[in-house]
């Protein structure tokens, strides 16, 4: 009965949080598309292309996070065992997912703030 629960935990874990890492990284690629934009000052190139590699840094360490907290040190006795074991873990990934975003965000404010300051000159209309 133990193995079987622990089977249950690991695949609602691993399901759970896959689901909330892929949503957070589809609104944080949408929503900061424009942010990275104006960073950029107008260059769509470079910020869909430094938005592309944020995503995928993005995707990488959260699924190695999860991958790497996935096992248990001990197997669930009961299913409120389970709910408790879950709770934790997922708890875990979503706390970390809440600081890489945060980091992100002040990343890019310097990034924007600093870009801000040294802005290119302005080419001339074509």
């Amino acid at each position: 009965m133990n193995e079987n629960l622990t089977y249950w935990e690991y695949g609602i874990y691993f399901a759970v949080s896959l689901a909330v890492t892929i949503w957070v990284g589809r609104t944080l690629f949408r929503s900061g598309r424009p942010f990275l934009v104006d960073a950029f000052h107008g260059n769509e190139t470079m910020a869909d292309s430094v938005n592309n590699l944020l995503i995928i840094g993005f995707y990488l360490v959260n699924t190695g996070f999860m991958l790497l907290f996935l096992s248990s040190k001990d197997h669930p006795t009961s299913g409120i065992k389970v709910i408790e074991d879950l709770s934790r873990s997922v708890g875990v990934v979503v706390v970390v997912l809440g600081v890489m975003h945060f980091i992100n965000l002040i990343v890019l404010n310097k990034l924007r703030t600093s870009a801000g300051q040294a802005a290119p000159p302005a080419l001339p209309p074509r």
